[in-house]
């Protein structure tokens, strides 16, 4: 390769290289129980926001039983399902993988 093409070649790498470490990323949904005050869906988001490895974090309202829902999109290689599931009931808030809904 002539030296004159190496260092845009070099910089494109860079520029797409964090975008496909992010394509390894997964998403979990995760059924959070006794969630229903105003502030508990704001703990449920913060606790996994800040679990290393967690990417984003969407939580639902309470439903009529006082549960949420929250998805949670984080890196494999950094954190597990089962320690998402951990954190946050850790912090008082049972939780389980979410069961897929019939449409």
């Amino acid at each position: 390769m002539p030296k004159h093409l190496l260092a845009p070649v070099l910089a494109i790498g860079l520029l797409v290289a964090p975008g496909a470490a992010r394509a390894a990323d997964s998403t979990v949904v995760l059924d959070v129980h006794h969630a229903g005050c105003v502030l508990c869906g704001p703990i449920v988001k913060s606790t996994l926001a800040h679990v290393p490895g967690v990417e984003s974090v969407a939580v639902s309202q309470p439903n009529g039983k006082a549960d949420v829902t929250a998805r949670v999109t984080y890196d494999p290689a950094k954190i597990t399902p089962a320690a998402l599931i951990r954190a946050v009931t850790d912090r008082g808030y049972p939780s389980q993988i979410a069961k897929p809904t019939k449409s």
